[in-house]
């Protein structure tokens, strides 16, 4: 099967999903639609229970529905429990919950977009851009953030070229490239922000200059993985530690010059949203 992984939004709560292009459908995290609806604090809890209901009634649902692995906030891939548009309607009915009308209508949505987004790829880009300003954050940062998933984008596709093909090993990688650029791996990255590794997307919490120099560790690695037809996870790993110490070195020669670090502590959690447009293009309120 052919996958397409994304993050959807439901009134800003994240929802992992997978395109499958095959079956050309939308798959999404249970887990994570039930924590939505339910706002309960332990969702896995509440879905096993509820699993375990469906199984004693009889239900043909919960046994037609199956496992994708989707990544985590550790960076890593796990089997997830997912369920397709037509199993979540289903589903939704066992869930008592005053979202589930407007859940519903969103699902609606989130198919005709996918199928507007075939038809003219430029609409993808442009819906991230509309969310992210709706969200608070400014143009500027906007622009480096989508440039930046788009560098991210070339450089998994390199690494899938060049023999990499676990996500663990995807996740061993990227650690390193930060590590190399700013002295942190992404999970250490998100405790120095007071980030909920379960939660908080990293690159959505950082600043321009914070953004600029992820771009500039993970396009120097593409480079160098290119022009030495590095092949498999060790060479790529050499060509990873190498393109995240090229930014390694300009962020430290810039923080010699301007006398001021990169990273910061700050982030966008619980941030006013004119603070958050402030930061976005590197201004202090």
């Amino acid at each position: 099967m052919t996958h397409e992984t994304a993050i959807k939004l439901f009134e800003s709560k994240k929802i992992r999903s997978l395109w499958d292009a095959e079956k050309g459908k939308w798959y999404f995290s249970i887990v994570d639609v039930i924590e939505i609806l339910t706002e309960s604090p332990r969702p896995r809890k509440y879905w096993n229970a509820l699993k375990t209901k469906l199984i004693s009634e009889g239900s043909e649902l919960s046994p037609k529905m199956g496992q994708l692995k989707m990544q985590a906030a550790d960076g890593k891939y796990y089997l997830t429990d997912v369920a397709d548009t037509e199993q979540l309607l289903r589903l939704i009915q066992s869930i008592p919950s005053p979202k589930a009308e407007p859940f519903k209508r969103w699902l609606a949505r989130v198919g005709y977009e996918r199928l507007e987004e075939i038809e003219n790829p430029e609409l993808t880009a442009k819906r991230m851009r509309e969310l992210y300003k709706a969200k608070g954050y400014s143009d500027e940062w906007i622009e480096k953030r989508v440039r930046g998933i788009a560098i991210r984008d070339e450089l998994t596709n390199e690494w899938q070229k060049r023999g990499v093909k676990e996500q663990r090993e995807y996740s061993i990688l990227t650690a390193e490239i930060s590590r190399a650029t700013f002295g942190m791996t992404p999970s250490e990255y998100k405790e120095f922000k007071g980030l909920e590794k379960q939660r908080d997307n990293l690159r959505d919490h950082m600043t321009d200059l914070e953004l600029i120099f992820t771009m500039l560790g993970e396009a120097s690695t593409t480079e160098i993985a290119r022009n030495r037809d590095a092949q498999e996870f060790d060479e790529n790993l050499d060509a990873a530690v190498e393109g995240g110490t090229v930014a390694g070195s300009a962020r430290k020669d810039l923080e010699r010059k301007s006398g001021k670090r990169v990273s910061t502590r700050e982030n966008f959690k619980e941030i006013p949203e004119v603070k958050k447009r402030k930061i976005g293009t590197g201004k202090k309120k």
